[in-house]
């Protein structure tokens, strides 16, 4: 007996045994439809041949599938990851906005070396470009 949720899942994402990649109606609609659309439509324009009809829309739904599987490779590849090392990840990924002081340069001559009230002072000297060379 189906939950409650895979009963009200679209046909296209039960079909297809999606586990982890979970379209809505309406690309599921885009999946199918919009893929057999898409192949009628080049093949009355005689861009393609007509067995592109079946093939197209089977296309996309091996490729939603692949999606699928790659999506539950790196889901189960992230569990395998001890804590210690997400939250060290995090810390360095994390943004800090307005802390970081980058020096305007134009032609090797810097413009501003003036520091941001919030900023601490440090010891080194800024860099200019011809201390780089």
């Amino acid at each position: 007996m189906p939950t409650d949720d895979q009963r009200y899942r679209p046909f296209y994402a039960r079909l297809l045994g999606l586990r982890f990649v979970n379209p809505g109606g309406v690309l599921c609609f885009v999946f199918f439809e919009g893929a057999v659309a898409l192949a009628v439509l080049l093949a009355l324009a005689e861009l393609v041949n007509w067995w592109a009809v079946p093939v197209l829309p089977l296309a996309v739904a091996v490729m939603v599938k692949l999606n699928d599987v790659v999506a539950e490779r790196v889901i189960h590849s992230a569990a395998l990851v001890p804590e210690q090392e997400r939250d060290r990840f995090r810390r360095q990924v994390e943004p800090v906005i307005g802390r970081a002081r980058v020096p305007s340069t134009r032609s090797g001559v810097l413009l501003t070396t003036a520091r941001a009230p919030w900023e601490p002072a440090d010891p080194a000297p800024p860099r200019t470009s011809r201390q780089h060379r």
